[in-house]
């Protein structure tokens, strides 16, 4: 098993992406922190996964909540070898001045600040251990071929993907290893929000047809691809930006 031993949390684990995430890493034998806004959801997902995880109901944008979720799994698990910040959120497709402060400031509380709240609370675990560790952030082909409409979305992912080459220059030296995931629009429940129009056969088409590979994401391909960069087959890389897009950036 790839992961055998490695302690993990996901955020945004209660489904989606960050569902597929925990469940691909439980069953590569990893003990997984399913973290979610959503309590009963982070519970039923973690019943289900079964004894390797732990259910850790936290909003991401809340400092001392983050603090002691990962205190929380550190504890249960022995420590803390993985993290990944899959948690999002994103403003409905529309004019950018159509776009509130209020939705704004979440967009970047959740996609931006929670990244470095959970730096302030998973690093020192890992430099506590000694051992290194993984941090992977969700960004978006959003934050590299930005479409209209999603304005303040693109730049909250474009200020994932600069953290993240940023955190892996610093923490290179402490064998931390930081990376990001580009997804394509994907089936999840932001889907119609991304869009801006109803998820109908044909407005699904109109997005399908800018990706090469004929489809939108799906969570196993984002599990995938966030198995590889936090297993050993991926030790040399740190920085990367890993396009899960089916060709749309190229």
């Amino acid at each position: 098993m790839r992961l055998s031993g490695k302690r993990a949390i996901v955020t945004g684990a209660a489904s989606g992406f960050g569902k597929a995430i925990a469940e691909t890493f439980a069953r590569e034998g990893a003990q997984v922190g399913v973290l979610d806004v959503n309590r009963e959801g982070a519970e039923a997902a973690a019943a289900a996964i079964g004894p390797a995880a732990l259910a850790l109901p936290c909003d991401v944008t809340d400092g001392a909540g983050v603090a002691a979720a990962v205190a929380r799994a550190a504890e249960a698990f022995g420590g803390l070898d993985i993290v990944v910040n899959n948690a999002g959120w994103t403003h409905l497709n529309r004019p950018m001045l159509e776009v509130d402060e209020a939705e704004f400031d979440k967009v970047y509380a959740i996609n931006v600040k929670a990244i470095f709240l959970m730096a302030h609370a998973a690093l020192p675990v890992m430099r506590a251990q000694g051992t290194g560790g993984v941090i992977v952030n969700v960004g978006s082909t959003a934050g590299i071929r930005p479409r209209p409409g999603l304005t303040w979305y693109n730049g909250s992912k474009g200020a994932a993907h600069i953290l993240t080459k940023s955190m892996a220059a610093e923490l290179a030296p402490e064998g931390i290893r930081v990376c990001a995931l580009a997804p394509v629009i994907g089936e999840t429940a932001l889907l119609e929000r991304f869009m801006g129009v109803p998820d109908t056969p044909e407005n699904r088409a109109r997005f399908v047809a800018t990706i090469p590979l004929g489809r939108m994401s799906q969570p196993r391909d984002i599990a995938g691809a966030a198995l590889y960069l936090c297993s050993d087959e991926a030790a040399f890389l740190t920085g990367v930006i890993l396009e899960v897009d089916g060709g749309r950036c190229v």
